[in-house]
Parts: structure tokens; sequence; C-alpha cells
């Protein structure tokens, strides 16, 4: 099947025209953010358990996020509705995009090999077994059998500054492929000069995840 060709593809020093984008919670979040550089999440659909794996990681280290000068915006290609049920407990903006319109704005692709890469299969595994149990409990709701904008999306990544220009970005090649949050504390610490924070409360924070 050949992949569906979308917009070019958003580069290292392209600039982002300002705008507000309204998040699931009614809020509005700037992006550039005049304050802060952002990064900028393309995730899948609600519920997506590889996503779920990645942004617990995210939620792990939120602390160490915002002191590096970051703020999380994360976009899916599912309706409000079906993410309030699976991102409340979020604490950072998750914005909802069902017709794709950011999607192709920013040239963020859904093929085949999203699920086919071998790269993919292990992660896909260990997120179904991890939230295997919390959803027989009735702690997490399980994802549509058919999810809106299909299961072949692929991720991507951006880093914002705050006059627009796009620091770094990242396009998946499978589902699972995306900045670890590792790699972005240190995309923002070369822009910034700032040093990543360490300390007790780091790594408390650290040993924590989504859901425990």
């Amino acid at each position: 099947m050949p992949e569906r060709r979308q917009s070019k593809r958003v580069t290292p020093g392209a600039v982002i025209a300002g705008r507000e984008l309204e998040t699931i919670s009614g809020t509005r979040v700037p992006i550039p953010d005049t304050d802060r550089l952002v990064h900028l999440q393309f995730r899948r659909f609600a519920g997506c358990p590889v996503c779920n794996l990645h942004l617990r990681s995210v939620v792990a280290r939120h602390d160490e996020i915002v002191a590096a000068g970051i703020r999380e915006v994360v976009v899916f290609h599912s309706p409000p509705d079906e993410l309030r049920v699976h991102t409340a407990d979020l604490p950072f903006a998750v914005i909802a995009d069902p017709g794709k319109r950011l999607y192709v704005e920013f040239g963020v692709e859904s093929a085949p090999r999203a699920l086919l890469d071998p790269r993919v299969w292990g992660p896909i595994l260990w997120s179904i077994l991890r939230d295997l149990g919390p959803v027989l409990r009735g702690r997490r709701p399980s994802p549509s059998l058919k999810p809106h904008g299909g299961r072949l999306g692929l991720p991507a990544d951006f880093l914002i500054a705050a006059d627009g220009r796009v620091l770094a970005a990242k396009y998946g090649a499978y589902a699972y492929d995306q900045w670890p949050v590792d790699e972005l504390l240190t995309l923002a610490r070369r822009e910034t000069g700032n040093p990543t924070p360490t300390g007790p409360a780091v790594a408390e924070k650290q040993n924590t995840t989504l859901g425990q």
C-alpha cells in the first residue's frame, strides 16, 4: 500500500506562525510561547497504548521539563470527548485535532510502517501488558477498536523557541519513535544554557508513573 503524501515537513530554522490552540479543558495555549520553549508533540489516537507508555515517562519527569523552561503541548487526532476520558490526569496541554489540520500543516504522516516496523513490536507488547491490569480493573478505559483517524499515525516532535523558530524536529519512523525525555532536555539545554535540574526531589519524581 503506498504511503499517503502530505504537506512538506517542517525543518529546523522554519518560523511557526503565532496562534492559540484550545485544549480539551477549554483553556488556550499560545504557540510560540513568549516565556519558554514549547515541545509540540504529535501523538496518535486517544488511549493509544504506545502513546500512553511514552507519555508516562513525560509525566514522571514533568518537573524537570518545566524547570528546563519547556512547555509540553500534546496533539492527538481524536475528538475532545474521547481524549477527556483518556488524558484527564495529564499535567500539560492536550489538543484535539480530529480533522488533522495541524498534522497536515506540520507534515506529520500516517503510514503502514507505523505498526509494521519490527522496532515497534516490543513497545506495543509491553504497553499492552502494562495497561491490561488497570483496564481489567476498570481503572483505565480501553481504546476504541476503531479509533478516529485510524491506527497508522506516526509521531512527531518539535522544539519551538519563543520567537517561533523551530530549534529541532523529529519525524518518527514508526509508532514509538519519538524523543525520550533525556534527549528533549539535552536539546533545551543546548539552546538555553540552563543545566538540567537534579536532586532528591527530581529523583523521586522520576520513580513515579501515571496511574500508579
